[in-house]
């Protein structure tokens, strides 16, 4: 694993732990930062988390062909 990955490893990690806790916050009834942001950070962290899981494959397969 390069640095790179490793990181985009761990934004991947980070946004997938976002989207879950604005899943709950969302189903709980009441978000602590209202409907509109906490649907906005969800909104974003799903495709940041796939995104940055696929980089982050693509960088470790780039460097150990």
């Amino acid at each position: 694993m390069t640095p790179k990955s490793g990181i985009l490893l761990l934004v991947s990690c980070v946004a997938a732990i976002a989207a879950v806790g604005c899943v709950f916050e969302l189903t709980s009834g009441q978000p602590e930062l209202g409907a509109t942001t906490t649907s906005a950070i969800l909104a974003l962290s799903i495709p940041l988390t796939a995104l940055s899981f696929w980089w982050a494959v693509q960088d470790t397969r780039a460097n150990y062909k």
